[in-house]
């Protein structure tokens, strides 16, 4: 007899860190950057307004995640895990990557709420800003009132008895989220414009 057979209900708690994926909520920081990323190399958004840069979040990727909450339910008991990556990056490094996937390097200004990023190079033919342009502010309206400045989690239990390791780092879901929004604007140019001519 198994533990489902002997009790009648399996119940585990799975406490995810922050996954991302080019699904996320557009209010999310992640979603916000990379939309605006693609707003911006498109001429549809002047500038990026974001609250804390340097805010440090433990970002993974909801697919990866799915196979955790999976791996969970396979287990011989219930049992509580913890998913993530392990690993934590601020806020502005999100952004530096993001630009970056675009062939846009930044160079960041100033401190608190003065800080600013500014276009030094552009190396991708498709995407060109003016270098010194400004695309990225700090507005205090989106800093919040109780912010955590660390969130990190410890992924060793999963790691051991899941034998879960995530298949996507940072950089490959950077990349994913960002050419998805490029896409989603284009495609959204082209209808504005066949509704313009239609």
């Amino acid at each position: 007899m198994n533990y489902r057979e002997a009790y009648g209900m399996f119940a585990c708690n799975g406490i995810l860190f922050n996954h991302e994926s080019p699904l996320r909520g557009e209010t999310f920081v992640t979603r916000k950057i990379t939309r605006a990323v693609a707003a911006i190399v498109l001429g549809l958004q002047d500038k990026l307004y974001l609250g804390n840069l340097d805010a440090r979040r433990d970002w993974g990727h909801a697919k990866d995640y799915v196979e955790a909450m999976w791996r969970i339910l396979q287990q011989d008991k219930p049992e509580d895990f913890v998913i993530a990556t392990g690993i934590t990056t601020p806020v502005r490094d999100f952004v530096r990557m993001a630009f970056d996937e675009v062939g846009i390097e930044l160079a960041f200004i100033g401190e608190g709420v003065n800080e600013t990023a500014v276009v030094t190079a552009c190396r991708d033919k498709e995407f060109v800003l003016p270098i010194g342009k400004e695309v990225v502010a700090v507005d205090p309206h989106y800093f919040r009132p109780t912010e955590v400045e660390l969130l990190i989690g410890d992924p060793t239990k999963a790691q051991t008895k899941l034998d879960w390791q995530p298949k996507y780092d940072l950089p490959a879901l950077v990349k994913e989220m960002v050419a998805a929004d490029v896409e989603v604007f284009r495609k959204k140019e082209v209808a504005q414009f066949e509704h313009l001519i239609g």
